[in-house]
């Protein structure tokens, strides 16, 4: 399992909250527009197969930044809800 920000960029309101439904089921929103997803690769590809229906390019910006345990570490937050974790993950 990785954790992936997942930002995105929609022009259209219609589409931007079509996108915004599917990233809730998928992970936690942090900020407007982007959200930390703690996901296997098969619900990483589901989830991109998904998005892919619902965006529309080259209107549309999505991306999806894979973040490991080890620079997981090494986030820094500022303000706002603390960083998703790993199941089993400790925070101390």
């Amino acid at each position: 399992m990785l954790l992936y920000i997942v930002t995105y960029d929609i022009r259209n309101d219609k589409r931007r909250k079509k996108v915004a439904d599917l990233l809730e089921g998928y992970g936690k929103r942090v900020q407007y527009s982007v959200f930390e997803c703690v996901l296997p690769e098969r619900k990483y590809e589901e989830l991109r197969q998904r998005l892919r229906k619902r965006v529309k390019l080259p209107e549309d910006s999505v991306r999806f930044y894979p973040v490991s345990r080890h620079t997981l570490e090494r986030v820094e937050v500022w303000g706002g809800c603390p960083v998703t974790q790993f199941p089993g993950s400790v925070v101390v």
